[in-house]
């Protein structure tokens, strides 16, 4: 009989962990996820809700909630968490902006989320684009308030941070994703500081453009690093801190090394309120734009009490 013990076997690959039950969520099938998706087609929109595979989009389409991804569903750069297609982009689509705005005008949104892929390729990163996508939105929908999340314009910062402010969103979002240790395997194409560095140029140039960032956690972090990251944030002057579950999109991404508990996530929260944030998002299902609107509001409401316990202590 042969002996096989010997031969070399090919190698294992590594079991993906089961999602605990708090992470599970309902498949998608309501009429209005229906009526979202139809309406994302007809214009030609790619959102970022199906393209990163985001486990809230059933929830949040149901409500005619969408987060657009412009300059198209192909980007430059291959970050070990993102579910984005990788590659050389097409052309922008010069229609857009306007197609955008009449989404937004149909679904009737208080509040939109506005993202896009890395776009290297471009001379200004793609900023010109957000910019065209705001003037639309402001004429089109002008009760609509604006939040961005944008990429890290690598190389061109400075003029596209200048003119996406001067455009005047209500809330410009760049997440961080990580803590530095993780940058080289997670997030190789970025730096940590020059992220921090993108929102306090957001800062100096409007004071009163919320800024916001956010945080995956279960890729290896440990906290006294999240409570860096945090500190990092409120020296940046940032505004609203998300914390969020990673999950892995594929086999072929980065692995899911812990899943943080809800309890674990509720400590998070409750540290980095106590650091000084005016708006805080942490527990599992968390994403940048998850809830959006309602925390937008709650954001603001607590500005202005800040501002007003600031006067009264004035006067």
């Amino acid at each position: 009989m042969n002996d096989l013990s010997s031969i070399p076997q090919p190698a294992e690959r590594p079991q993906r962990q089961r999602k605990p039950d708090w992470i599970r969520v309902k498949a998608p099938v309501s009429q209005g996820y229906h009526e979202t998706r139809k309406l994302m087609r007809d214009l030609g929109l790619n959102t970022v809700c199906e393209e990163a595979a985001c486990p809230n989009i059933g929830e949040c389409w149901t409500k005619k909630h969408a987060t657009v991804m412009i300059l198209g569903d192909v980007c430059t750069r291959a970050c070990a968490f993102c579910n984005v297609k990788t590659g050389m982009p097409r052309m922008v689509d010069p229609l857009e902006p306007e197609h955008t705005a009449v989404a937004a005008a149909k679904m009737g949104l208080e509040h939109i989320v506005i993202t896009s892929v890395d776009r290297d390729d471009l001379p200004d990163g793609g900023a010109g684009q957000f910019v065209k996508v705001i003037e639309a939105l402001r004429r089109e929908t002008p009760q609509t308030t604006i939040e961005i999340l944008t990429p890290d314009f690598r190389g061109k910062m400075r003029a596209a941070v200048e003119a996406i402010c001067e455009a005047g969103p209500d809330v410009y979002n760049h997440n961080l994703e990580t803590v530095p240790r993780l940058y080289p395997t997670i997030r190789p194409g970025a730096r940590y500081y020059a992220s921090l560095r993108l929102l306090e140029e957001v800062k100096s140039h409007d004071q009163m453009i919320f800024t916001k960032s956010g945080i995956m956690l279960g890729l290896g972090e440990q906290r006294l690093e999240v409570h860096q990251v945090m500190d990092d944030m409120r020296s940046a002057d940032i505004d609203f801190m998300t914390m969020g579950q990673y999950l892995q999109p594929t086999p072929k991404h980065a692995a899911v090394e812990e899943f943080v508990t809800p309890k674990q996530f509720d400590a998070y929260g409750s540290i980095a309120r106590a650091k000084g944030f005016l708006q805080v998002a942490s527990s599992p299902l968390t994403r940048s734009s998850y809830h959006a609107g309602d925390d937008f509001a709650q954001m603001r409401a607590n500005r202005e009490a800040k501002l007003a316990k600031a006067a009264a202590k004035a006067s």
